[in-house]
């Protein structure tokens, strides 16, 4: 099965996934209810309005393909020790990798935004979920749930890649590491303005100029080295003032699969909406990996424009378009 995940609170089949996870543990834990009526108000209305009960953490769900079902979910709730709940794969799809598809996804997107480990809670008469939890690296610690039978498990996780808004300053001083970058996107056949080859000095010649004209933010590894690299440019026309562009989000080969390309992202919305933008725009090749992220991120396509930009090659590529309103 080709598993995919998304994050969407607001999927239609959340609601019932939360309901099946919470009917089997109530039934567990021998309260025997015979339909979602009979949960608990808190869980009930959880299930009810996953999105308002969810607002503030990670909501992640497992597809069966591209135009496939979600058959399972999983909540990631924030927090400085993010915690793992509401694991859930529907029973006809148990055994095909999706629960440590989810649960290799928190721990991927908790790793990357930072955090110093993982925890969870877990019945000790699910074997099964057990079973996986240590063969993920979860280990027995101390409570902070007496609740009999109930076990309290935490994943330590290494250093992540720090995000930085940068000055115009910094950004200069910095200006070699985002044109080191910028060499590896474009040697990597990302379309973001260059042919190739295209030499460092050129490259570390245009973040220079970009330098206050933009805002700037950088991810930094473990050893201090530009591993990413987001761009948000402002409208400063009168009737525009509202809308923002993202540009140049740059993840580097060797630091992919780390969630540093939605962290640069999120990091750049957070900011926009802070500093009163409504609307933003982007636009990426077509077809290119970067329009599952968007797509995962919340964006709406707008449109396709044929033959728009040429690649690093010198072919002539079509792109998409997207917007994103902020709340």
């Amino acid at each position: 099965m080709n598993v995919l995940i998304e994050e969407n609170a607001a999927h239609p089949r959340l609601p019932a996934l939360l309901t099946a996870y919470h009917l089997a543990t109530e039934t567990e834990k021998g309260a025997g209810p015979t339909g979602p009526a009979d949960l608990p108000a808190a869980r009930r209305a959880e299930a009810e309005d996953p999105a308002t009960a969810f607002a503030a953490d990670t909501v992640l769900l497992a597809r069966a393909g591209e135009t496939g079902d979600a058959l399972g979910c999983l909540v990631l709730k924030a927090g400085p020790v993010p915690e793992i709940k509401r694991l859930w794969v529907e029973p006809e799809a148990r055994g095909q990798g999706l629960a440590g598809a989810l649960t290799g996804e928190a721990l991927r997107r908790a790793a990357a935004a930072g955090a110093p480990a993982v925890r969870l809670t877990v019945w000790e008469w699910r074997e099964g979920p057990l079973a996986l939890y240590r063969k993920l690296g979860f280990a027995l610690t101390d409570s902070w749930d007496d609740r009999p039978g109930l076990l309290c498990l935490e994943k330590r996780l290494a250093p992540g890649d720090r995000v930085e808004l940068l000055a115009p300053d910094a950004v200069r001083a910095h200006a070699d590491g985002l044109g080191a970058l910028l060499v590896d996107a474009v040697d990597g056949g990302a379309s973001v303005g260059f042919p190739a080859p295209l030499e460092h000095a050129e490259a570390a010649a245009w973040w220079a100029r970009a330098a206050g004209t933009r805002d700037v933010w950088a991810a930094f590894g473990p050893d201090g080295a530009v591993t990413g690299a987001v761009t948000l440019l402002r409208t400063d026309t009168a009737n525009g003032r509202h809308r923002g562009e993202i540009a140049r989000l740059l993840v580097h080969r060797s630091a992919r699969g780390r969630g540093l390309g939605r962290r640069l992202l999120a990091a750049a919305e957070a900011h926009a909406a802070a500093t009163g933008l409504t609307l933003l725009v982007l636009d990426t090749q077509t077809d290119s990996p970067a329009e599952r992220l968007y797509r995962g991120a919340g964006w709406t396509p707008a449109g396709t424009i044929p033959e728009y930009a040429a690649d690093p090659a010198g072919v002539l590529r079509p792109t998409t378009l997207y917007y994103k309103v902020l709340a």
